[in-house]
């Protein structure tokens, strides 16, 4: 099974991907070739088409004229939730190509892609498709002989930029509520995992699931994401990644025309360890897969562990355990427990913080290299490290690696974890584990997070509303608060 996969894959990428905008596939204008890499081996996997601005322009026009007229802006809500539920089968019925292409290209164990990322990607189209007739407007009890009230509008054109972290399942979250809420889109993958989203869009091709123009798809550099954010056309930018790039596409909206931006940015975020957590092994158990899983690239992983000093040797001693057990190796090689970092130059990134960690005095109990051990030889793996003792003002402490690096804190009394916990820059998730009722209501009112878990970190639904406070981001993935950004409010008045 896993031959015949590969195999289809191999086949599928000899051909170079192109640009997809109004609903054909297109060259772009420069003839500009960007290589997709293999981090399992450092292998080409491929070539695609990098759009130069003209290319931008032409996608742009396309869903700013889809938006304006034709099909899409003419249909209505139940055909439009039809189109999101016909959207998630055809994600279903290509389950196994898209899991292998994530893995191939991102680098994470393709049971990780196949059981949590694909499935996932199809259900969030079942759930707002759901919501296409459900967002309702308001009656306003203003004075006077008027009756006013407000509807809730589409914004118009999207821009979509989507990292390199979970590549289809990032796209997916931003599609869905967009085209939910009939909005057209602009998507830009990362150019270091296109290849996810250019199969996607391909079989939405050729099931003619949309009217030509909703949807295109724009590959290349960082660049061409700028560009699309200083686009006077486009209306809204949903942009998932760094903090810094995140800054950056402020100030490009703001050149252009103060669009609608919602960001979905970096993330240091605490998990804090109680004496009376309820059940030990179960912390210990998550602490360490909440991070070490999909090989710790992800933004709300709890990366800074705190731990009451009293049982703060015995959780470090059996993280390391775990962390020395775990198997990095072929993506696609069931017995694997860790795949590659996406690109080089991550995991050098990754490497040079281990190295700052070890300077600043850090104890390494686990890890701490790059795991060259047979066929990993020339692949991008970073073996899972844990640093102990750490000082929360170190720089590992303080700034985003995102990667297999878990920084282990210990303290003395609540008040010290939380001012911990709140000392940093980011705000996206937090945890504390604890059996006093009284304390978890307490300690989660104190934190400064957009999402805290109670003894059980990493607690996610479409229903709950995903997004970080301070420097982790503005606004929200899933949920109702999602389909905020994607509409805009028109107040009516009628005079009687």
């Amino acid at each position: 099974m896993e031959q015949a996969r590969l195999k289809w894959a191999k086949e599928w990428l000899e051909t170079t991907k192109r640009l997809y905008v109004n609903g054909e596939w297109r060259s772009n204008a420069a003839g500009k070739l960007v290589e997709t890499i293999n981090p399992a081996d450092g292998s080409i996997l491929g070539t695609f088409h990098g759009a130069g601005k003209e290319d931008v322009d032409a996608a742009v026009a396309a869903a700013k004229a889809a938006f304006r007229s034709g099909p899409w802006k003419e249909m209505s809500r139940k055909e439009r939730a039809k189109v999101l539920h016909t959207i998630a089968d055809v994600i279903r019925k290509h389950h196994a190509e898209l899991a292998t292409l994530e893995s191939l290209d991102n680098g994470k164990l393709y049971k990780e892609a196949y059981a949590d990322d694909i499935p996932e990607s199809a259900d969030i189209f079942d759930y707002y498709a759901g919501w296409t007739d459900k967002f309702y407007g308001e009656n306003c009890p203003v004075d006077g002989s008027f009756l006013s009230y407000t509807v809730r509008e589409p914004v118009g054109v999207c821009g979509q930029i989507v990292p390199w972290n979970f590549p289809i399942l990032m796209a997916c979250w931003k599609l869905a509520p967009a085209l939910a809420m009939g909005n057209t889109v602009v998507l830009k993958p990362s150019s270091a995992t296109s290849l996810s989203a250019i199969r996607l869009f391909e079989i939405l091709h050729e099931e003619e699931v949309l009217p030509p123009g909703v949807i295109n798809l724009i590959l290349g550099s960082g660049s061409i994401g700028s560009y699309i954010t200083k686009h006077s056309d486009v209306n809204k930018i949903s942009f998932t990644g760094s903090t810094s790039v995140g800054k950056q596409l402020v100030h490009d909206s703001a050149d252009s025309n103060l669009k609608t931006v919602t960001l979905e940015l970096g993330g240091k975020s605490p998990n804090i360890v109680f004496d009376d957590v309820p059940d030990l092994d179960f912390a210990i158990e998550r602490s360490f897969y909440g991070l070490f899983t999909h090989k710790g690239e992800k933004c709300s992983a709890p990366t800074r562990l705190f731990v009451q000093e009293n049982i703060y040797d015995h959780f470090v001693e059996q993280l390391a355990k775990l962390a020395d057990s775990y198997v990095c190796g072929d993506p696609f090689d069931p017995l694997s427990d860790q795949g590659p970092q996406c690109t080089k130059a991550h995991m050098e990134s990754i490497l040079n913080y281990i190295e700052i960690g070890q300077q600043e005095g850090a104890r390494l109990v686990a890890g701490g290299k790059r795991d060259t051990e047979g066929t990993n030889r020339d692949g991008y793996y970073v073996r899972p490290t844990i640093f102990a003792d750490v000082s929360n003002s170190m720089r590992i402490a303080q700034e985003e690696i995102f990667g297999p690096v878990l920084v282990v804190i210990p303290f003395k009394d609540e008040d010290e974890a939380v001012a911990m916990a709140n000392d940093s820059i980011y705000g996206l998730g937090a945890g504390l584990w604890t059996n006093d009722v009284s304390r978890a209501h307490r300690v989660a009112s104190r934190l400064e997070a957009g999402m805290v878990f109670v003894n059980k970190y990493g607690c996610y639904d479409f229903a709950s509303p995903f997004g970080g406070t301070k420097q982790s981001g503005w606004g929200k993935e899933y949920a109702i608060h999602s389909l905020e950004s994607y509409t805009k409010v028109k107040s009516i008045w009628i005079k009687i």
